[in-house]
């Protein structure tokens, strides 16, 4: 099972044979971001021509990443190494189901935010960086879910934290800085916790590929601290991830920013933790998730009833969206504790379908908020009423996001509910299906109360008429029809959330992959 470490091993570990060409698919994601991001910075003095490169070139990751989806489902897991050395000495990019998902869904969050942004983001923030930022964001955040490599995990964080500093502060307001501090900190605490046991695994395996950790981890564990690193990196993606008790400085940072940069990083920055999450703890080190169930549970809960309180006490809407996201993570953190089996069926499907579900709806509820300031005159629910006479289409779109947020049906934030409590209660964890179950009440009274003040209420004040725009309400509509699509027809997402969760707890096709002719 050990790496192999002989001359003869190591000049038998470079690639000799081409590469497959629908392998080169694996990076090519990546690649096209930080290209096109490097050309959007060399047209910073033509915010036009910048705007369009940048939709169209979130147009084409977005089908890039549905190649490589459909490459997945049809032919299993794929291996794209760098540098014609074979793994464990080569950097790999390995794109399991789970990956692709993630990766797919994200690029569609990205191109709806980025139409959107032409209208949020005006030709100052165009020329102070706004679309390449946005490119170098989705390089650390696809990267992040291709990758095969831990060290490299690593990286790609670093590289969606560098961008992400960058658009907190896009406008360089007093509060913008404030949040953006906060934010930094406890992200900077985040990334050192997981280098310090990256170096602690490498220590242990002498090896940072994934498929050779899950390889080898049964070996190791009478020798290694798996345990202490399992905790180490449990603690470090919480705190990405937003989870109680490091949870604090999201509702202190993400109502800051441009709405639209809010939108991006309620959709995405939170999910790249709980992936990351989900990629260690549960693929790589199965028996230590185990081990440390009871506890993840126990976070999962308090997560989700601080972010459902948290709600219900908030006049300012974007604060009040923080605590939402807060809250689903809660619920995903909670699929991390039950586990699953190679069915696929149990806690992970229900994580992997709500993580899907979370990045298309909370990026649709912060462009709500940003239409609900725009109609509305702005965030502060003492301040909003009469959306409802305004216009009944919004007020539909935004009556449908808000019963997907409760986990109400016929809506996508039902079925990851349902099999979050179906296995709650299949492994004896009633109280956690309970505290689900409080949680979706408990939000559902939030949303009810935003409902009733903001649109139900006549308006405090005579508001002059808003005319729609379409760079802000077709991203926004487009998300909504995601939202009800995933809800009436779930069959899909579904399948593709079993057989993730099922790669994940049985990995040999991803060690096949990275292994073709077994671990040396």
């Amino acid at each position: 099972m050990a790496a192999p470490t002989s001359a003869v091993d190591l000049s038998a570990a470079l690639v000799t044979a081409p590469v497959p060409l629908g392998h080169w698919l694996a990076i090519l994601p990546v690649v096209h971001c930080i290209t096109l991001g490097a050309v959007l910075l060399m047209l910073r003095a033509y915010p036009r021509l910048q705007a369009l490169l940048a939709i169209s070139g979130l147009a084409l990751l977005a089908l890039i990443d549905a190649a490589l989806l459909a490459k997945v489902v049809a032919q299993g897991p794929l291996t794209m190494v760098m540098g014609r050395w074979l793994p464990p000495f080569g950097i790999a990019f390995t794109v399991d189901l789970f990956g692709a998902l993630m990766a797919f869904t994200s690029a569609l969050v990205a191109f709806a935010a980025g139409i959107y942004a032409l209208a949020d983001i005006g030709e100052s923030g165009r020329r102070y960086g706004f679309f390449p930022l946005l490119m170098l964001l989705m390089a650390g955040v696809t990267g992040a879910f291709l990758t095969g490599d831990v060290f490299n995990l690593y990286v790609w964080f670093e590289v969606l934290l560098i961008s992400s500093f960058g658009l907190i502060i896009l406008g360089s307001e007093r509060q913008q800085i404030d949040g953006a501090l906060k934010y930094a900190v406890l992200n900077l605490i985040a990334t050192t916790l997981f280098l310090i046991g990256v170096g602690i695994l490498y220590a242990a395996f002498g090896t940072l590929n994934m498929a050779d950790i899950a390889a080898r981890a049964r070996d190791l564990r009478a020798t290694a601290p798996l345990m202490t690193l399992a905790s180490l990196f449990l603690l470090a993606f919480a705190m990405k991830a937003a989870a109680f008790p490091v949870n604090f400085w999201l509702p202190a940072a993400y109502h800051t920013p441009r709405i639209v940069v809010s939108a991006l990083f309620a959709g995405l920055l939170t999910k790249v933790g709980i992936y990351a999450l989900i990629r260690v703890v549960v693929m790589l080190l199965p028996v230590e998730r185990q081990e440390l169930s009871l506890l993840i549970a126990l976070a999962a809960a308090a997560t989700i009833l601080v972010g459902a309180l948290g709600a219900l006490a908030e006049n300012d809407i974007r604060r009040l969206f923080g605590y939402v996201v807060i809250s689903g993570i809660g619920n995903m953190l909670a699929g991390v504790a039950l586990g699953g089996d190679s069915s696929g069926v149990g806690g992970i499907a229900g994580a992997v379908f709500y993580a899907v579900h979370s990045m298309v709806l909370m990026t649709a509820l912060y462009l709500a908020a940003g239409e609900i300031a725009r109609r509305g005159g702005g965030f502060l629910l003492s301040g909003l009423g009469g959306l409802y006479r305004q216009s009944g289409g919004f007020t539909a779109l935004s009556l449908m996001l808000f019963l997907a947020a409760c986990g109400l049906p016929p809506f996508s934030g039902f079925w990851p509910k349902v099999i979050l409590v179906k296995a709650s209660l299949d492994s004896g964890a009633w109280w956690l299906a309970a505290v689900i179950l409080v949680g979706g009440f408990l939000t559902t009274i939030a949303f009810g109360r935003l409902f009733l003040l903001a649109y139900w209420r006549p308006a405090p004040t005579a508001a002059m008429p808003s005319a729609a725009v379409w760079r802000t309400g077709l991203p926004l509509a487009a998300l909504t029809a995601l939202v009800v699509g995933f809800g009436i027809l779930p069959e899909r997402l579904l399948a593709l959330s079993q057989s993730s969760a099922a790669g994940l707890a049985d990995p040999q096709a991803y060690l096949h992959s990275v292994f073709p002719g077994g671990i040396r």
